[in-house]
């Protein structure tokens, strides 16, 4: 008759031995335990003053501040062909008037790089992309009934 060796248990972060047997057990410590780990590391960065003394900056969440990241990422991505350029507009997050608007940019930034390089067409894309979404209020017309820009 052959002997079989008894269970070994998993070493978990608690130093409880969780057996085969007790999956479900188990499967709680290691979620209670990445759980702890997020809370801690979420109080490291919960905005109170760092080792220098200073406190992060609040994150501008306004529609132009977010019309302007969001052009400026994809334009760049589109003239350096990046992964993912070809995602169509909503894909990408924009409305109508942002697709419309970013559609300009990189045409101006495709001459800019021609003459100046790829440097200049991103500082292009950068200025660009503030001015036309300053003047816009953020371009977040609706993007129902798309049609391509003009």
């Amino acid at each position: 008759m052959r002997r079989t060796p008894p269970r070994r248990g998993r070493r978990t972060l608690t130093g409880i031995r969780a057996t085969a047997d007790t999956p479900a057990v188990s499967r709680t410590l290691s979620l209670a335990a990445a759980a702890l780990a997020v809370t801690i590391g979420a109080g490291c960065t919960s905005g109170s003053p760092s080792a220098h003394g200073t406190t992060p900056a609040p994150e501008d969440t306004s529609p132009v501040s977010a019309c302007t990241k969001l052009i400026s990422y994809w334009a760049k991505e589109t003239i350096t062909g990046g992964k993912w350029a070809g995602l169509d507009w909503e894909q990408k997050g924009l409305s109508n008037q942002q697709y419309e608007i970013m559609d300009t940019i990189v045409k101006n930034a495709r001459t800019e790089q021609k003459r100046h390089g790829l440097g200049a067409a991103k500082k292009l894309i950068d200025r660009q992309s503030q001015q036309r979404c300053t003047e816009e209020n953020g371009a977040t017309w609706s993007s129902q009934n798309w049609r391509p820009p003009k």
